[in-house]
Order: structure tokens, then C-alpha cells, then sequence
């Protein structure tokens, strides 16, 4: 596909990063990231993006409990104040303009990871203002142990408070920005 390269903004009030997290082996807890900034190319007869590039604000963490936010922005967890964003760049992509595989690298804490996302084409669209859009939902799993994110406590009845295993789930929508 030999076709020119169309560079869209991740759109931040159009944009979710969410993830889920075992708690004391009862529930999963739910959580986001409020802020998200970065941007990827798409062929212009294709959906199948390209360089991508995004960043996330670890300060904008929220699981409706802010006790809890402020443990998982301390040195602990993400440790915010040394490691202020979260990043994801784009390796390679495999499948269909449909559904894909988006390979990359994810530095969270300050160590990097290859990570496979599962990428479903959502569509496009002009908004009333006459911006083009585009948008994608993905998903992963990773070891959140393998990110340096160790810190945890036994339980009595066995077990421990959070769980290793931490689902990622994005919904992208970006804003076609000018050649």
C-alpha cells in the first residue's frame, strides 16, 4: 500500500485509559488516567495505523479513592515524581485493517517492555466543525511485577492485596491535523 501518511492527535477529552487490577483476590478494582496526549499516522486509504506515540500523565491517575491514588502515585507504585508519564511507541503492526495486533514498547516506572495491543477499528468521521476523526479500541494484559511495580502485602487468609496481572483497556478517538 503505497499511500500518503495522515498524522492525527490523540484527542484527550474524546480519549480513555483504563485499567483493572485483582484486589485482596475478591474484586477487580477500576482505574484511569486522565491525562493522555500523543499521536499516530494512518495511510489515507487505510486504517491501519502507524508511529504511534503516546503518553501518559502518571499525576493523573484516578480510582475514586484518593487515599488509594495517593499510594499508587508514591514511590511504591508509580513513583509520579520521578516517573511522570507513562509512554507507548509503536513497533510494528500485524492483521487487518479491521482488527490488528499493535506491537510496541510501554515504559512504565522507568522500564521498557514489549507489548502486544489488541486493536479493533472503530470508524471515521467528520464532526460538525469539519474535523476528520478516527478512533480504535484496544486492549492488553501485562505483569505489573515486570514493570517494577512490586510493592504488595500478604493477607491473613492467604493471598495478597494486589493482584500481579493488570488489564489495559483504550479507546482512542483522533483529530486529523493539518499536512
Amino acid at each position: 500500500m503505497n499511500s500518503t501518511l495522515q498524522k492525527y492527535a490523540i484527542d484527550p477529552s474524546h480519549t480513555s485509559v483504563e485499567f483493572l487490577v485483582r484486589h485482596m483476590m475478591l474484586a477487580k478494582v477500576r482505574g484511569r488516567f486522565t491525562g493522555v496526549t500523543g499521536s499516530f499516522a494512518v495511510p489515507q486509504d487505510g486504517t491501519l495505523p502507524t508511529e504511534i506515540e503516546a503518553h501518559i500523565d502518571t499525576t493523573s491517575i484516578d480510582t475514586r479513592e484518593e487515599q488509594r491514588d495517593t499510594h499508587l502515585k508514591s514511590a511504591d507504585f508509580l513513583d509520579a515524581a520521578t516517573f511522570p508519564t507513562i509512554d507507548f511507541v509503536s513497533t510494528k503492526a500485524d492483521g487487518s485493517d479491521e482488527r490488528f495486533t499493535m506491537n510496541g514498547n510501554l515504559t512504565i516506572h522507568g522500564v521498557t517492555r514489549p507489548v502486544a495491543l489488541d486493536v479493533t477499528f472503530e470508524g471515521r468521521a467528520t464532526d460538525p466543525w469539519g474535523n476528520q476523526r478516527i478512533g480504535f479500541i484496544a486492549h492488553a494484559t501485562i505483569s505489573r511485577k515486570e514493570f517494577g511495580l512490586t510493592w504488595n502485602q500478604a493477607l491473613e487468609t492467604g493471598g495478597v492485596l494486589v493482584g500481579d496481572e493488570v488489564r489495559i483497556e483504550l479507546n482512542v478517538e483522533g483529530i486529523l491535523q493539518a499536512s
